[in-house]
């Protein structure tokens, strides 16, 4: 197992600057990432560039941009979707995947270019049975699957899925040859409270307990307050997130993960802020929700790659 060690960073979370999410606390917040910086030596802009030395990512990996399609979609309006999809132009140095509804994974799997990959949306725990309600790890990768959408907030807080449990699943899946896209992400009075980093570590020790290589995992930072509100985080809430997730993963698991793990966001991203968003460092890409309904517009967000480019 990939178990993480009992070592934790020096700061709880970040701090509580008002109540509110407004332009003042965004304010306040950058400057506070500068610190964790300097005091930790979590990523820096110089160390961790892209070998290809064409993106400005602090991952190693390719920019990865998910679409996940929650409990939507009929057969006509998703062979609409797939069809956009299938004519759309999209950037080359990306990874681009789709979660349908269970029930249309065939139907897209049929229809949609080999280009995009598909993704489950949730898997259970171990292998198939009596499980009234569950999908296998084994029925997806029958259907052509190559991904896994675990630890989403809807299945924590909704469905009452626990760290451990979501731990365990991933572990399976990725034992099985899925990859794993393992969300995580604070509640908005979580994250009032100062408890953003507590909670996000706590998420992610659950998988590092678990799993048994980081190899095939995308990290998904998603603040529960931005899915599905139309509130977003800005660019520097984000990254100051991610960064402290990188720096995570370096000090409990190890130096090589913290490098080569791909860490997105998601949360009320859209054809209109992903390109600002791509421009931080270590956001290595997106988990889409609504937006990815839309074929053009999941487009953009695919190609909002193009902000992160630099000249070699």
């Amino acid at each position: 197992m990939a178990a993480a060690t009992s070592t934790s960073l020096t700061f709880s979370g970040l701090r509580r600057i008002s109540p509110k999410l407004d332009s003042a606390a965004v304010s306040s917040n950058q400057s506070f990432v500068h610190r964790v910086n300097s005091s930790i030596r979590l990523v820096s802009s110089s160390s961790h560039r892209s070998p290809r030395g064409v993106v400005a990512m602090a991952g190693s990996g390719k920019f990865f941009v998910g679409g996940n399609w929650k409990c939507n979609g009929t057969k006509d309006s998703i062979a609409k979707l797939v069809s956009d999809l299938n004519s759309a132009t999209l950037e080359a140095d990306v990874d681009v995947v789709v979660s349908p509804p269970f029930v249309y994974i065939d139907q897209v799997k049929s229809s949609l270019t080999d280009r995009i990959e598909i993704s489950g949306q949730n898997s259970w725990v171990g292998k198939g049975g009596a499980f009234t309600g569950e999908i296998s790890v084994e029925q997806l990768k029958d259907l052509g699957c190559k991904w896994v959408i675990l630890g989403h907030s809807e299945r924590r807080h909704v469905i009452g899925e626990k760290d451990e449990f979501i731990g365990k699943k991933a572990a399976y899946a990725l034992n099985e040859g899925l990859g794993v896209i393992a969300c995580i992400g604070e509640k908005l009075e979580e994250r009032e409270a100062g408890k953003t980093f507590d909670v996000c570590f706590e998420q992610l020790k659950a998988f590092a307990d678990a799993v048994p290589s980081w190899d095939n995992i995308v990290v998904a930072y998603e603040p529960v307050w931005a899915i599905g509100t139309g509130k977003v985080a800005s660019p520097q809430q984000a990254q100051e997130v991610h960064v402290a997730v990188r720096g995570w993963l370096k000090k409990n698991v190890s130096e090589e993960v913290a490098s080569k793990t791909r860490i997105i966001y998601g949360g009320s991203v859209n054809g209109g802020n992903s390109a600002e968003l791509a421009k931080e460092e270590d956001i290595d890409g997106f988990l889409v929700g609504g937006a990815s309904l839309k074929g053009p517009e999941f487009a953009t967000i695919v190609n909002s790659v193009t902000s992160k480019k630099v000249a070699a």
